[in-house]
Order: C-alpha cells, then structure tokens, then sequence
C-alpha cells in the first residue's frame, strides 16, 4: 500500500530541512514498514519542489549505485536515480567549502557526463537513441552525500534522498558520443597527487549509454522526460572515494579530458 500523501510530503520536508542544516537522519526504509521504490521516488519529488521553490532550477538528472564496486560498497544492488539543479553545480577545478556547500559526509566518484541536444521521451529509449540525443559527453567528478546517518541506505532510502547526490563538476573538455568507444574509456584519478582509482566506461552496466537509457526509462514510467540541455550523470566508474578539507581531485578520461575539484573546511 502506498504511503499517504500526508506521509510523503512530511518526509520530504524532513530530508529537505536536514540538508539545509548539515545533519543526517534515522534511514527510512528502517522506520517505515513496507516503503517501496514509488514512495521513495515521490519523497524525492517533493524533496525536489522544496528545492525549486527556494529559487534552484533543474538542469538534468542522474543515475547512480551502476557499477558492482559501489554496489557492494553501499550495499544497495540495484540503480538509484536523481535530479540534478544549478546550485549542484560547481565550476571545473573550484575548491569548495564543505561546510558552505552543505555537504555532510562527501564521497568523489568519476563519471562521464551526457549533455544532450534534443528531448528523449518514453519508456523504450535505446543506447542508441542517447548517443544520437548526446550533444557531446565530458569528464565529470560528482561529490555523493547522504542525509541519512552512516550512510546505512537501502535503495528506498538513496531514492528518497534524491540519489545521494551532493555537487557535481563538469570538466570543460567535450566530445562527441560517436567519437570513441565510450565502453573502453580509461579513467585514472589522483587524489592530493596520488594515484587511487581507475576504472572504465563498461563498468556502468556494460556500456555508459546502457546507464542512461535505463535512467531515462525508468523517469519516463513516472512521466519524467529528457530535455534538450540536460546534464545526465552516467554513474561512477570506480568505488567512492571519501572526501575531507585539503584533498584535490583530479580525474582523467583517455580520449575525452580532465576536471579536477578541490575542498577545504
């Protein structure tokens, strides 16, 4: 049975008030019995319009929880899927507050970003159908946070709290999706100058065009098209990695470019 509108709503204010104060909550999936995926995303929703009405604007979507290491990392087997807006968005090599940026408890992970140049609508969009949609894809790090304590989530509670999604830094190099096999991609990462991750494209779902077809199914069940402009984030390549003052990021996609982040108290 589905949660009351009364319920949702109360929900949703809740995750919206504990982002505005820096603070984590009790896991949903913990306190409600029988919370499924349509109530989570319907939290979101109104976590979401919470978010617009204080003045922020959509500016795409994300899928997240795609690759096995973040899987088992997280312990939550199946995607995840958000939205995105522009206070999300820092420039490429900022160094940000954490504290400023309301985050709580910060993770970096590496993607490939989709920036689309017509609408995707439906439920049987295909790989094939994103790439042709794709003005062009570039390097993405996008910072991961949870408002719920320990980030001890279920997949009910990473979709209330709109995927887990913190800030995002789109890289300033771009290419078009046709231009490579976005599969075999190499990403290296360093973090303060060290090497700590690598990964591939095929490590989200096979294939990044896969992610985000299934993302934009999955959102368009619940009537949620792709627009012209949007920013898709495709889903890490490599396990998170946490982020505390002091660390800089920076991030390599072999054939596509750079973006770096930076972050202090």
């Amino acid at each position: 049975m589905a949660l009351p509108q009364t319920r949702i709503v109360s929900l949703g204010d809740e995750l919206y008030e504990a982002l505005r104060a820096r603070r984590t909550i009790a896991p949903l999936s913990d306190r409600i019995d029988g919370i499924d995926i349509d109530d989570a995303y319907n939290i979101s929703l109104h976590f979401l319009h919470r978010r617009t009405a204080s003045g922020e604007k959509l500016i795409g979507k994300k899928i997240g929880v795609t690759s096995k290491p973040v899987q088992d990392m997280l312990g939550v087997h199946q995607p995840d899927f958000g939205f995105l807006t522009d206070r999300m968005q820092v420039k490429d090599g900022a160094v940000i507050s954490i504290t400023g940026s309301g985050l709580i408890q910060p993770r970096a992970e590496g993607e490939i970003a989709f920036v689309l140049k017509k609408d995707l609508k439906g439920t049987t969009v295909t790989e094939d159908q994103v790439l042709d949609a794709t003005d062009y894809v570039a390097p993405c790090f996008e910072i991961v946070d949870s408002r719920i304590d320990d980030w001890k989530i279920r997949i009910q509670d990473t979709v209330a709290d709109n995927a887990s999604c913190g800030v995002f830094v789109v890289g300033g190099d771009r290419v078009a999706p046709h231009a490579l096999d976005l599969a075999a991609v190499q990403m290296q990462i360093t973090q303060n100058g060290a090497h700590v991750a690598s990964g591939t494209g095929a490590a989200v779902q096979g294939h990044p065009a896969t992610a985000v077809a299934w993302l934009a199914n999955t959102l368009g069940r619940y009537g949620i098209p792709f627009l012209k402009g949007d920013i898709i984030l495709s889903g890490s390549l490599a396990p998170l990695l946490p982020a505390i003052p002091g660390d800089r990021f920076h991030m390599t996609l072999a054939g596509i470019g750079d973006a770096s982040i930076g972050f202090e108290a």
